[in-house]
């Protein structure tokens, strides 16, 4: 079932090693069938406060997703992103086509 790794960061340093991070994440992706669905675009807050740049890269299955995350690949430019900035990421699994909300109580 498709999986999603959802990133909300905030007080992004754009700086050499952002621009780095960005240069190599996507060749940690592809061995994975990563893909990115959202990067940042513009978001309109309907609910609560929501700041920062929305990311959410999506992936084959939740197995896949947590694989790069814990890839020797990503983890070696990992912390070119954390030390530059700060935000919630996490993994989470998608629905069969045709769910319903309903179908959460079965």
């Amino acid at each position: 079932m498709t999986a999603y790794a959802i990133a909300r960061l905030q007080d992004v340093a754009m700086g050499p090693e952002i621009v780095e991070y960005l240069e190599k994440i996507d060749a940690t992706l592809a061995p994975y069938g990563g893909r990115y669905l959202v990067h940042g675009g513009n978001t309109e807050v309907l609910e609560g406060n929501w700041q920062g740049d929305t990311i959410m890269l999506g992936f084959p299955s939740l197995e896949q997703a947590r694989a790069w995350y814990r890839s020797e690949a990503y983890r070696r430019i990992l912390p070119l992103r954390t030390a530059n900035a700060m935000g919630d990421v996490i993994l989470v699994e998608g629905v069969e086509e045709g769910h319903r909300g309903i179908d959460i109580l079965d």
